[in-house]
Parts: C-alpha cells; sequence; structure tokens
C-alpha cells in the first residue's frame, strides 16, 4: 500500500502508472543507440516528404559527432543548435550528446543583441545555423567569434524536386543566401559526407554532467542558462512516458509543431518519440494551413502543443473537411489551456487534449491530467512519479493547508542543476531541494493542481488580489470570442486596474459594452475588466505563448507619450 497522506495524489494515479521508477544513469543520446539497435529501418523522421531511418540517423549522429571532434571540441563544450525543427537539428543534438558536449538550442528569432548575449553568456564554442541566419550569427559574435559555424539549408534534407525547386523559391522571395565558406564557416553536409561513422558515445556521470544549457525567455530580466544533466532529461522523457502508458514501441507518430529549441518540444517530442521509436513529422514552422493537411495525410497519433495551436485548429473556417481522427493524445503546455478550447478539440478530433505544467528549470514538465481517468476543469493535474509538489506561504514560507493559495514548490529527478555561472539567483530558487516556481497556486482535497497566474502578474486593485487566468476564462466562454489575455495597467486611484486585451472570431463584431456585461455576470465586480482593447492579434513567442509583459509595457509606453506630448501641449500655452 502507497502512503498518500502527504501525497494525496497519488490516489488518483492510473493502476498502470508507478508512483516512483529507477531511471538508468546513462548518456541521453542512448535513446537513439537503443532506437536504432531494435528499429533500425523503422522511420525515424519525416521532413516535408523527406524521410530517415533510425540506421540512417544514428550514423549522421555518429559523423557529427566525428565532426566535433576534428574541429576540436571535447566533452564539456557547448554547440549552439540554432535551427528550425528540421533533420540537421536531430543530428546535432545527438551527435553533441554522443560526444559528451553541451546542446545550447537557440531560438533562430533571436536579435544579434539576444543571440550575442546567449553565445557569450555560455562560452559557445561551436554553432550550427541556417544559411539564411548566418549573418545574424556572424554579427552577434562580432570579432571574437565563436568558433566553427557550421552552415545548412533547408534545401539539403529536401526530398526531390522539392531540394531542386527550393533555391527557385528562395531566389523568387529573396530568401536565397549565398554563403562564403573559409575562415571559420564550414558546410554541415559536406563535413558529414566527409566525416568517420564509427560508433562514439562519451561516457558521463549522468546526474552530474551537463546535456543542455536552456535559456529561460527572459521575460523576467536577463535570460538566464538552465543547467539540465543527461539524468534530468532522462528522467522527465521517461515520466513522460510513464504517464502515456497506452502508448506502443515504434508504433506512434508525433507531429513536432512545437520548436526543439523550447525544452517542452524537446522533451515531449524529440526526446519522447526517440525513446518510443516513433516517427517523428517534423514541421519548420507553424502554418494552419500545411499542418492540417499533413495531419489530414499523416495520420499523426501525439500532438503536444500550445493552447493557440489548438485555438487555430479549431477556429480553420474549413476544419471539417479534414480528417483530424488520428489524433489520440495531446498534452498543451506553454500556457493556460480555455475548458471552451479544451472540449472543442476533442469533440473535433475524438482524441484526449489535457493540460500539463512544467518550467525550463524542470526539464521541463512536473504536472498533467491523467490522460484517460480523473481530469479536473482548470487543474495542471497532479505530479508526475517521483515528484513532489507543495504550496508554501509566500513570505514565512510554511507549508499551506489544501484550498489556500500560495507559492508552488517542486522537487523531483527532473529539477535543473542551476543556473549558469550564476550561483545567488541558484541559491534563490533552489532551497533545501525544492525548485520555487514563483507560480501562485493551490492544491485542494485531491492533490489536484491550479495555477492561479505568475507572482509577478497578479494584479492588485483597490486592495484586490485579482488572478489574470480566472478573468481570461469567462472572457473565453464568451462566443465571440477567440482569444484573450488579461494585465494590470496603471491606475492612479486602485493602483492597477483590469485591462482585457481581445482577438474577436471572423465576422463577429466590436461590443465593448455587451463583453463588459457578460464579465458582469460572471465576476466579483472588482474582477471585471475596466478597459477593453479589440486586437487582430497578440504578440506570441515561437511556442504560442502570450507576451502578456509585451503588451504592458505597450501599454505604459502610449501613457508616457501622451503625457510627454500633453506637456508639450500646456508648455505652448
Amino acid at each position: 500500500m502507497v502512503d498518500t497522506s502527504n501525497r494525496p495524489w497519488l490516489a488518483h494515479y492510473p493502476a498502470e502508472v508507478p508512483p516512483t521508477y529507477d531511471y538508468p544513469k546513462q548518456n541521453a543520446a542512448r535513446f537513439l543507440l537503443e532506437a536504432a539497435r531494435d528499429y533500425p529501418e523503422h522511420p525515424a523522421l519525416d521532413f516535408l516528404g523527406f524521410q530517415m531511418t533510425y540506421r540512417k540517423l544514428l550514423d549522421s549522429a555518429y559523423r557529427f559527432a566525428h565532426v566535433l571532434t576534428g574541429l576540436g571540441l571535447k566533452k564539456g563544450d557547448r554547440v549552439a543548435v540554432m535551427l528550425p525543427n528540421c533533420p540537421q537539428t536531430v543530428i546535432a543534438y545527438y551527435g553533441t550528446l554522443l560526444l559528451g558536449g553541451v546542446v545550447v538550442m537557440t531560438n533562430p528569432l533571436y536579435t544579434p543583441r539576444e543571440l550575442e548575449h546567449q553565445l557569450k553568456d555560455a562560452g559557445v564554442k561551436a554553432v550550427v545555423t541556417l544559411d539564411l541566419l548566418l549573418s545574424r550569427v556572424q554579427k552577434a559574435a562580432g570579432a571574437e567569434g565563436t568558433g566553427p559555424v557550421l552552415v545548412t539549408s533547408i534545401r539539403d534534407y529536401l526530398p526531390f524536386p522539392k531540394n531542386l525547386l527550393y533555391p527557385i523559391k528562395a531566389k523568387r522571395e529573396g530568401t536565397h543566401r549565398k554563403i562564403a565558406y573559409g575562415n571559420g564557416v564550414y558546410s554541415f553536409v559536406k563535413l558529414l559526407e566527409r566525416a568517420s561513422s564509427v560508433p562514439i558515445e562519451e561516457k558521463v556521470e549522468a546526474g552530474q554532467d551537463l546535456a543542455l544549457l536552456q535559456y529561460t525567455g527572459g521575460t523576467t530580466g536577463i535570460a538566464k542558462g538552465v543547467m539540465l544533466t543527461h539524468a534530468n532529461l532522462i528522467a522527465n522523457t521517461i515520466q513522460t512516458q510513464l504517464w502515456f502508458y497506452r502508448a506502443k514501441k515504434a508504433k506512434e507518430t508525433f507531429l513536432a509543431a512545437l520548436p526543439f529549441f523550447h525544452v517542452f518540444g524537446l522533451t515531449v517530442l524529440l526526446n519522447q518519440a526517440v525513446y518510443l521509436a516513433g516517427k517523428l513529422i517534423l514541421v519548420p514552422r507553424f502554418e494552419i494551413n500545411q499542418l492540417l493537411a499533413i495531419m489530414d495525410r499523416q495520420k499523426p497519433s501525439v500532438f503536444p502543443g500550445a493552447p493557440t495551436m489548438y485555438i487555430s485548429i479549431i477556429n480553420h473556417p474549413s476544419v471539417a473537411r479534414y480528417d483530424l481522427s488520428s489524433i489520440r493524445i495531446c498534452i498543451s503546455g506553454a500556457a493556460p489551456l480555455p475548458l471552451e478550447v479544451q472540449e472543442r478539440f476533442e469533440s473535433l478530433t475524438g482524441g484526449r487534449l489535457i493540460e500539463g505544467y512544467g518550467l525550463t528549470e524542470s526539464s521541463p514538465v512536473t504536472h498533467a491530467n491523467p490522460i484517460w481517468e480523473k481530469r479536473k476543469v482548470g487543474s495542471i493535474g497532479i505530479p508526475f512519479p517521483d515528484t513532489e509538489a507543495r504550496i508554501v506561504h509566500p513570505e514565512t514560507d510554511e507549508e499551506v493547508a489544501p484550498g489556500e493559495i500560495g507559492e508552488l514548490t517542486i522537487r523531483g529527478p527532473q529539477v535543473m542543476k542551476g543556473y549558469w555561472n550564476r550561483p545567488e539567483e541558484t541559491a534563490k530558487t533552489l532551497r533545501g531541494g525544492w525548485l520555487y516556481t514563483g507560480d501562485m497556486a493551490r492544491m485542494d482535497e485531491d492533490g489536484y493542481f491550479y495555477i492561479l497566474d505568475r507572482r509577478k502578474d497578479l494584479i492588485i486593485a483597490g486592495g484586490y488580489n485579482i488572478y489574470p487566468r480566472e478573468v481570461e476564462e469567462v472572457l473565453f466562454e464568451h462566443p465571440d470570442v477567440e482569444e484573450a489575455i488579461v494585465a494590470g495597467i496603471v491606475d492612479p486611484y486602485r493602483g492597477e486596474t483590469v485591462k482585457a486585451y481581445v482577438v474577436l472570431r471572423p465576422g463577429a463584431e466590436k461590443n465593448e459594452q455587451e463583453l463588459h456585461a457578460f464579465c458582469k455576470e460572471r465576476l466579483a465586480v472588482y474582477k471585471v475588466p475596466k478597459v477593453y482593447e479589440f486586437r487582430d492579434s497578440l504578440p506570441k513567442t515561437l511556442v504560442g505563448k502570450v507576451l502578456r509583459r509585451k503588451l504592458i509595457e505597450e501599454d505604459a509606453e502610449r501613457i508616457r507619450r501622451q503625457s510627454s506630448e500633453s506637456e508639450e501641449g500646456n508648455g505652448a500655452g
């Protein structure tokens, strides 16, 4: 009998999911070695029609590891991978791990300034990037350089005749780049062709040696490098698979629309698919028409995503023309999942869409609703195997009773080693073995957890605490609302006031009074938005997370500009 007195969630574990597991202490690349050994001819990757088997993928990863060795890299060196979802990303990721190197997944949309910080902070020794991005990398690196830069193109792994048509299309669209090789700039494919494919696997101390240096988004200040070990990534991959207990080896097809440079995509798609010897359909960028066509044609069974992806699908005017019935499992992360979206998506596909929770600092998944058993509306679910969670008072640090609000803290094998070269930040976030998330949450009597909001996103208006997510859930219930985000803006009387940023469904008319009345019926008066802004779109990260902070900054800048203009006008008088 498992003791559930301090872990009430264990009573709701499916019979098939063990509360604890013995995770192997090995190089995280061993997932690929085992998949290639057991299913060598099974397709590992599908990239716009180009297919690569597990045998060929492992061969390419070995070659990449030898390329790095030939360029003077060794165990522990950091390799930046600045690519969209394409075969080169997977090859570079596993090749670096096989060498014992540390992968630095880098967002291809980074500006030179953001990129410069990451490359220098991580002490990157080599970069793998696209021809389209080379000038940005070189600008960020400056005179100091980054070591060798390996350049590839989307066309390098396209099937015939797309590989021949791509340069014509690129020239027409103005995206063609002629690369001057030499002076530390190398052709990715040429180096790979010439490299040895002799097996190579550096032994690692899984609990100590880093596999991944994953930078936080920087929305709370300067981006920090999260140190994730081989043991962290292995544990979270296996924890996720234990939750997906009906998934079958070499039988699942994963739709990889989430970018691998985000740790959510890296764990629940790349690592997970390879661990299960599944097929990964690589989607280099989220484009709704292309995505629906892929789902209709390729019949994926697993589709992790962000709420905005599911919102795009259910609101697509021609969605009924596509067969989405192959979808069995979806886990939503990166932002809160509105109930309305969950219900409509499940009714459309017949699959299960559950909400999960995680942070970069926890590899990232810590909680999820059971897929086929008891789910709770608005809940992020229950902790994964071997994961402990508790709610503590933000000031006293004492654990609070079920139902009370406090800060969510987490302990488990997926929790990071710390922040790269930031001992003070590490000490603030990791205390007594617990990861302090900065998220305000509560746990109910059954051990299900509910995120209210980031501590920094809490709105305090007239002395009342208002959690944006609660207001957003109500806005999503309105039939005309496609997307909504709520934030606190400066109010001279109340301190802050609630503002709603709303994207309407096609054909819907702006009606602020009607939306306001709708909220008043469903929310306490102090929670009802006082200001509404209708927009065509909301600013988002590539993962689909709405940038609440950017909206607040835009408002602050507008108020500052208006104030400045007003003062100038008064002065002129």
